[in-house]
C-alpha cells in the first residue's frame, strides 16, 4: 500500500464514519472499484482508533462530564446516561464477537452491501420525514433508558458493512422521537465504547511491523477528516435533512450493481 493509498482511505473512512454512508462499505468498496487487494482488518480497525479518538476529543466535554457523574455521582442524570450507554453498547458487543468472522468475509459481497445501502437509505429516508416537523435540540441526558437501549440494539446491525453505524442510529433515534442533531449527537456517544473495544480486540493483534508509514499516513488522515466531518455535520443538520445522504446511498447502490455484473461480463 503507497501513503497516496493509505491516506485516500484514511479521508474516506472520516466521511463513511460519521456520515450515514457506511464507512466500511467504502473502506471493502474502494480497493472493489481501483481493483486492488483489501487492505485488511486490521489496517480498518487502526481507521476506526483514528476517528475514536476524534470523536472523544469533539465530544471532550461530553465525556468528562458522563465519566465524572457516572462513577461519583450514578442518580444523577448524566450519571444514568453513562450507564445507559454501557447496556446499550452490550448487543453490538455481542454481534462483533459472535459474527466476527462472517464481517470478514460473507458480509464483504458487493451485492449484498449495495442491498444494505438501499433498503437503510429507505429507512432513514422515512425516520427524516418525521423529524422534520421537530423543533429544539431537547436535553440528551433526559433520554429514557429503553430508547438509549433499543438505538443501541439498531448498532448491533452496522457489523454488515453497507448499514452504516452511525446511519442506523440516527435512523432508530428519529424513529423513537428524538430531533436531529439530537439523534447526531446521541449515535456519536453511543458509537464511542463500541469502535473503542473493537480497535482494542484488534490492536493486539498487530506486531511492529504492522506500523508502517502508510498506516500511520492513514492514521492521520482518518483523525483530522474525523475532527472536520464531525462539525460540519452537526452544523449541517441544523437547517437540512439527511436526504443528500439517502441520495447518495442509493446512488451508490445502483452504481455497485452495475460495476459488478460488467465486471462479470
Amino acid at each position: 500500500m503507497t501513503i497516496f493509498d493509505a491516506i485516500l482511505l484514511g479521508i474516506v473512512q472520516a466521511l463513511g464514519e460519521f456520515l450515514p454512508i457506511s464507512s466500511s462499505a467504502h473502506l471493502v468498496l474502494l480497493p472493489f472499484f481501483r481493483g486492488q487487494a483489501y487492505q485488511g482488518l486490521a489496517f480498518d480497525v487502526m481507521l476506526h482508533a483514528a476517528t475514536l479518538l476524534a470523536v472523544l476529543l469533539y465530544f471532550v466535554y461530553d465525556w468528562w462530564i458522563l465519566l465524572r457523574n457516572g462513577l461519583t455521582q450514578p442518580k444523577t442524570k448524566e450519571g444514568k446516561m453513562l450507564w445507559y450507554l454501557a447496556a446499550a453498547t452490550v448487543p453490538a458487543g455481542l454481534a462483533g464477537l459472535l459474527l466476527n468472522d462472517w464481517a470478514e468475509s460473507t458480509f464483504r459481497n458487493p451485492l449484498l452491501i449495495a442491498a444494505c445501502l438501499a433498503l437503510f437509505a429507505f429507512f432513514l429516508w422515512e425516520a427524516d420525514k418525521q423529524s422534520s416537523a421537530q423543533n429544539g435540540d431537547p436535553d440528551i441526558y433526559t433520554v429514557p433508558f429503553m430508547t438509549v437501549f433499543l438505538i443501541g440494539c439498531a448498532q448491533a446491525l452496522a457489523i454488515m458493512p453497507g448499514v452504516s453505524r452511525s446511519g442506523v442510529t440516527i435512523t432508530a433515534a428519529l424513529f423513537l422521537g428524538m430531533s436531529r442533531p439530537a439523534a447526531a449527537r446521541i449515535s456519536f456517544l453511543l458509537s464511542t465504547p463500541i469502535i473503542a473495544g473493537a480497535a482494542l480486540l484488534e490492536v493486539t493483534k498487530l506486531s511492529l511491523a504492522d506500523f508502517n508509514a502508510p498506516l500511520i499516513w492513514g492514521f492521520v488522515s482518518a483523525f483530522i477528516g474525523g475532527l472536520l466531518v464531525i462539525g460540519g455535520l452537526m452544523r449541517f443538520i441544523k437547517t437540512h435533512s439527511f436526504n443528500v445522504f439517502v441520495y447518495y446511498r442509493w446512488v451508490l447502490a445502483a452504481v455497485i450493481v452495475i460495476f459488478y455484473f460488467w465486471k462479470l461480463s
